[in-house]
């Protein structure tokens, strides 16, 4: 049962490389359920004024939205660093050390 199951993923991922290297690209669909009225009415509007229907309308705002933001992401250290680095640094005094302790033993 296991082998079919594996069979039959192998042949749909050959099937969609196939797609993809003769130009076809495989869409997904999405619904987008409780939009508020005047969201919707705004929408229609918005695509009457460009031409185009309102599915094409959220679909070039979708892509507009997400393209925009694509810079990689900062580390936490980074991000502080740069929010404080005009403010100057602080030196702080140096903590002696003392000897490293043994290690407890859990042999008993």
């Amino acid at each position: 049962m296991r082998d079919q199951a594996e069979t039959q993923s192998l042949q749909s991922l050959q099937s969609m490389h196939t797609m993809i290297a003769e130009g076809v690209i495989p869409m997904a669909s999405l619904t987008i359920r409780n939009i508020d009225d005047p969201l919707k009415a705004e929408l229609r509007i918005r695509a009457a004024r460009h031409g185009r229907s309102m599915e094409e309308e959220a679909r070039v705002i979708l892509r507009s939205a997400l393209s925009q933001d694509r810079r990689p992401k900062k580390h936490l250290a980074e991000a502080i660093h740069e929010r404080f680095a005009a403010l100057g640094g602080v030196d702080l005094p140096e903590i002696p050390r003392g000897d490293d302790r043994d290690p407890p033993d859990f042999s008993e």
